[in-house]
């Protein structure tokens, strides 16, 4: 066998590498996240953690040990411009800064980001301070979901949840009940959050906007926010929601 010449390249993410840790059950980020980041110059790598069929506060908090280890899945080679934990419920219960020490334990980034803490910083970029939240926990969980904003100073005016107990049938809750919730939670708010990963929120978002005359937000469309806005990586121009479609760094 004769050897080959080769010239090495640059990496895959020219314009920017992303990393989401992503739940077991999780059927709904990583969809997500292709069609808000198309651009075939940013690279997106998923690692995911074992999570129990039955939601808990102790199941997710459980989740903590495995964080380091599932970061420590990305491709070493590859250096990662944001990591993302694909967990709301988790973070409230294990603590974003705890959080992002897990991961950082697997993996050397700049950011390490989470959806509460990227809802917590979109309430703040649209200047907002009273939210309408729908989970599809159970109460033990929703209600720390729910406690974060308030401690956080936000006013949560209304909160509605699914009570779903199984995490493989959050994806399957219809995007028809999902805006009946949030139509519900609406009332008195200014904004609405659509709490958890696994919900198929991105093709409701827009409607909900034009209906409910507010912003309306959900995990996976602050998550990928407030990763594309750190390291300015560019957007689909459909992202849904105001939030991408009046600020700067979603356009």
């Amino acid at each position: 066998m004769r050897a080959a010449e080769f010239d090495l390249i640059g990496p895959i993410g020219s314009k920017g590498t992303l990393g989401l840790v992503v739940l077991q059950a999780d059927e709904t980020l990583e969809q997500d996240f292709r069609r808000l980041f198309p651009d075939r110059d940013i690279a997106i790598y998923t690692s995911r953690i074992p999570s129990a069929s039955a939601l808990s506060t102790e199941s997710i908090a459980a989740m903590e040990a495995e964080l380091p280890r599932g970061a420590g899945l990305f491709p070493r080679a590859a250096r990662f411009d944001a990591v993302g934990y694909g967990c709301t419920s988790g973070t409230t219960l294990i603590g974003a800064d705890a959080v992002a020490r897990m991961i950082r334990r697997g993996v050397e980034t700049p950011m390490v980001t989470d959806p509460l803490t990227a809802a917590l910083a979109a309430l703040e970029a649209l200047d907002v301070k009273r939210l309408g939240l729908v989970t599809p926990y159970v109460a033990e969980i929703a209600a720390p979901v729910r406690d974060a904003f308030l401690a956080n100073g936000f006013a949560v005016s209304d909160a509605l949840t699914f009570g779903e107990e199984v995490e493989a049938r959050v994806a399957r809750i219809a995007p028809a009940s999902i805006k009946a919730a949030a139509r519900a939670a609406a009332k008195g708010a200014e904004v609405v959050f659509l709490s958890c990963t696994n919900l198929r929120t991105l093709g409701i978002i827009d409607e909900l906007e034009e209906e409910l005359g507010m912003p309306v937000l959900s995990s996976n469309q602050v998550l990928a926010w407030h990763m594309a806005k750190a390291i300015g990586a560019p957007m689909a121009k459909d992202a849904p929601g105001r939030l991408c479609k009046t600020l700067v760094a979603c356009s």
